[in-house]
């Protein structure tokens, strides 16, 4: 009996998290996961990776994905680094552009599962040229983008942050901190405080963690626009929507999240481009037939851009595959809920966030997430153990 290929495109959370439990579960299944990078990158601890490069060896953070599925056999898995180009729904074929060579391959399947997830303006570098790894760079390149993000943060005297949100306020107290009074470190939210998703108390104490770090923080202020100097300094003009301009050596934007999605059929997506899924995370036809593929973690379209949201929808997409090829099992589905659950450390003493609508003590979040960005728990991810 021929295998059941399992085409995974993206080996980020999600995607490993469905690679590894369905070689474990699927004996028939043939495995193939595509990525355009070689390498697994913690994005979770960008903001101490960019700000302090001593923190952490650079293999904390970047890990060979092949390493992590030497276990299984050559018939039952294959990693091809690759870009995804196109999908054909009707051949059931996904093209990859491969890496170094740059030749196109099609990749047959008869499942498919779509984890490409999604970057942002600082990682793309679409507003300063300069890309500031939040997310990874789909390329196989994350190692020489950090590195040289490292040191242009590292000889900057004003930093401007546009964003206030969980990445922004993390980097702002990793920044403070590591360069003290040799930079001004500039805070910028369009809310009327930090953190506005959390409830305003939990917001105030990450505030006045900021400001005992000397961050300055702008309020209820929209960036409308970042221009670099014409007299050969690479300095910058921020602009506000109220008036004030700001100069910086360095603009580091931290909002907005755009899709990993070049290479779906529109059909597929909403109007801003993420895939739209039911609730058991398939994706539908035109015509509202479903379909063998599945869109999991950050590039569909439920909202919540979490790691932890992206581990459970993949349980649940494997559940479902699962199902699909073997023709019995509990099906299950998916519901992103309303709850706000986060810890922001801002440096390395403590933080704020929210948990069950409480605020965790500055201490717990310190343990929990500030000492380390749970980079000790990155071997576990890779290996599909989240």
């Amino acid at each position: 009996m021929a295998p059941v290929n399992v085409v995974i495109v993206g080996a980020g959370i999600a995607g490993l998290v469905i690679a590894h439990s369905l070689l474990q579960g699927v004996p028939d299944a043939k495995i193939v996961l595509v990525n355009p990078s070689q390498t697994f990158y913690w994005n979770i601890a960008s903001p101490r990776i960019l700000a302090k490069p001593k923190a952490f060896k650079p293999e904390q953070y970047l890990l060979p994905i092949k390493e992590a599925f030497a276990q299984y056999s050559t018939n039952a898995f294959e990693f091809v680094a690759g870009t995804a180009t196109a999908i054909n729904v009707a051949a059931k074929t996904v093209a990859i552009t491969l890496n170094g060579s740059g030749e196109s391959k099609d990749l047959s399947y008869d499942h498919l599962v779509i984890a490409s997830g999604s970057t942002n303006p600082s990682a793309t570098g679409a507003v300063t040229g300069t890309s500031i790894p939040f997310k990874p760079s789909n390329r196989d390149d994350i190692k020489q983008i950090v590195e040289a993000a490292q040191q242009q943060i590292a000889n900057a005297k004003e930093i401007v942050i546009g964003g206030a949100g969980p990445v922004g306020v993390e980097l702002a107290g990793e920044l403070a901190e590591s360069l003290g009074s040799k930079a001004t470190v500039t805070l910028i939210s369009s809310a009327d405080r930090v953190l506005p998703m959390i409830k305003p108390s939990a917001s105030a104490v990450g505030a006045k963690k900021l400001q005992e770090k000397n961050v300055k923080i702008i309020t209820s202020a929209k960036v409308t626009g970042a221009d670099a100097s014409t007299d050969g300094t690479k300095s910058w003009t921020v602009t506000l929507d109220n008036g004030k301009k700001l100069s910086a050596d360095v603009y580091i934007p931290t909002t907005g999240a755009i899709p990993n999605s070049s290479f779906i059929p529109a059909e597929f997506l909403d109007s801003n481009g993420w895939v739209k899924v039911d609730k058991e995370l398939r994706v539908q036809s035109s015509g509202g037939s479903a379909l063998p593929i599945y869109a999991v973690g950050d590039i569909n379209t439920n909202n919540m851009r979490l790691s932890f949201k992206a581990t459970e929808q993949a349980r649940v997409a494997v559940a479902n595959i699962k199902a699909d090829i073997l023709g019995k099992g509990e099906r299950k589905s998916f519901d992103q809920g309303d709850s706000v659950m986060m810890m922001v450390p801002v440096g390395e003493a403590g933080g704020t966030g929210q948990l069950f609508g409480m605020t965790p003590f500055s201490f717990m979040v310190k343990m929990v997430k500030g000492k380390d960005y749970f980079v000790s728990k990155a071997p576990q991810y890779l290996a599909g153990k989240a």
